[in-house]
């Protein structure tokens, strides 16, 4: 039986293969110096490894924007996650409100920016949030109201029973310590 030849190994590249200006040479010669050195450990426990690098915005031309943004807290979502917002808070925001047209108003804004979102290529994760139902939500708002405004009533009832109530015992106490004082101004010997 006879043995396979061992083959010559495979180099990087064949130089004949390809045309190279200097600035490929360069970059291919930087690149093999580099894995040579990592092969080596001559990058291990440098100073500083694993953590973050502290880039200044010198050489960012969005700097001024950026800096802007995080002083003022801005923040920009795609609309999808957007609109999820405003329907989880939507409920909050319409329970301000004073009456049922400003309710209808406010619900149907949202709508019309949900439409609106609909229509346009998505920027981000899929749209989920539907229109609310208008009639729904004025209905529920109604509730809420109603509730809040039971709440108060009732509330200030135990309030004002709790004054009362307070102000019998003080009045029940006053009675009590003028009782004591005048029975003992009578049982008391004369001088």
């Amino acid at each position: 039986m006879r043995e396979p030849e061992s083959t010559p190994p495979l180099t990087f590249y064949n130089p004949a293969a390809f045309a190279l200006d200097s600035e490929v040479a360069i970059a291919l010669l930087a690149d093999m110096h580099i894995r040579k050195a990592i092969e080596r450990g001559e990058f291990d426990n440098l100073p500083g490894s694993g953590k973050p690098l502290d880039l200044s915005d010198a050489h960012d031309p969005d700097w001024w924007i950026k800096s802007f943004m995080k002083r003022e807290r801005i923040v920009i979502l795609p609309p999808s996650i957007q609109l999820r917002k405003d329907d989880a808070a939507l409920d909050e925001q319409i329970d301000q409100l004073p009456n049922v047209a400003a309710v209808r108003h406010e619900v149907e804004q949202f709508n019309e920016r949900v439409i609106r979102a609909r229509y346009q290529l998505p920027a981000g994760p899929p749209l989920i949030t539907m229109p609310r139902d208008i009639e729904t939500t004025v209905a529920a708002w109604a509730d809420r109201r109603t509730a809040r405004a039971d709440e108060a009533r009732r509330t200030a009832n135990e309030e004002a029973r709790a004054r009362e109530e307070a102000k019998m015992k003080d009045r029940d106490r006053r009675r009590l310590f003028r009782k004591r004082t005048r029975r003992s101004s009578r049982h008391s010997p004369e001088t």
